[in-house]
């Protein structure tokens, strides 16, 4: 049996179970990341020495880092096929996971702790604003590539790409502050969550 540790608020380990559950994927999830159950704990620092969800573990094999596991899990189960095939379009799938995770995700930190997920000590109103002004137009990036090439990022397919950026979609809208008009975004986030597998992420009311 697939155990996915990790807690259902995290963005990495929804991606995980997104994954899994349109994949048909059976398997068990264990509550660890704060502040459910200290990933510093011994248990949990010998699956990942960076005490950071998710993790999995298949069959005696262990792996983190979200999306590396979402690949592993879409490569032992090619149908429905969630990686390209071409291998072109497989280096564009590839290349929005990489934008998600190291562009996309990394400006909306301040103004997600701030006014999604409200934290102590984030309340700096010229950063909030600066935080929204980087996420805006990281999202206006993708407002014209999905206004040129859609219904999904690779056209046609959907692919593991889609999940990532359906989340970070998901944590836009639910981020409290007036959002530009995005139609094209707007169109998109409502096609994924017609995708049964999509419900109980994109329908979280929390981000």
């Amino acid at each position: 049996m697939l155990k996915i540790l990790g807690r259902v608020t995290s963005i990495n380990v929804r991606k995980v179970l997104w994954t899994a559950d349109e994949l048909g994927l059976s398997y068990e999830r264990e509550d660890w990341g704060l502040p459910l159950r200290d990933p510093h704990e011994p248990e949990f620092l010998a699956l990942n020495p960076n005490a950071q969800v998710p993790v999995i573990i298949d069959d005696g094999f262990t792996l983190w880092e979200s999306n590396p596991i979402v690949r592993y899990l879409a490569e032992q189960r090619p149908e429905p096929a969630l990686i390209p095939k071409d291998g072109r379009t497989r280096a564009l799938m590839e290349q929005w996971l990489g934008w998600q995770s190291t562009e996309l995700s990394t400006v909306w930190l301040y103004a997600f702790l701030a006014l999604g997920r409200p934290t102590p000590g984030y309340d700096d109103q010229e950063r909030i604003a600066a935080s929204i002004g980087r996420w805006t137009m990281k999202m206006q990036i993708l407002e014209t590539h999905l206004a040129a090439r859609g219904p999904y990022l690779m056209g046609e397919q959907f692919t593991l790409a889609d999940v990532a950026i359906g989340l970070s979609i998901h944590r836009w809208f639910c981020t409290r502050f007036d959002h530009p008009d995005l139609p094209a975004i707007a169109t998109y986030y409502a096609l994924l969550k017609t995708r049964p597998a999509s419900l109980p992420y994109l329908g979280m009311a929390t981000p």
